[in-house]
């Protein structure tokens, strides 16, 4: 990769990586509305009045929402950025 495309992708990685945590936040609310009581936040960790098994299971499903959409979405931005210049963003 040429230093002028190392320049060009650095700030569209970070804008990918930006949004794609606003994304998988976003999917996580909807799918703990989904799993969880419709009208209750995800437990926080330091929340002891919620159980221990409701915080763990809520923090394993972050982490593997977290993952999916990151993953996607940087996915699609190595995507986007080969078809703009032709180059693999490694």
């Amino acid at each position: 990769m040429s230093a002028v495309s190392k320049a060009f992708y650095k700030p569209l990685s970070l804008a990918t990586s930006v949004l794609g945590g606003v994304l998988a936040g976003m999917v996580f609310k909807q799918v703990w509305k989904y799993l969880g009581d419709n009208d209750v936040e995800a437990p926080q960790p330091k929340d002891l009045s919620r159980s221990v098994q409701e915080v763990l299971i809520a923090a394993a499903i972050h982490g593997a929402v977290f993952g999916i959409v990151k993953a996607a979405v940087d996915r699609a931005g190595a995507s986007g950025y080969r078809a703009i210049t032709h180059e693999n963003p490694q």
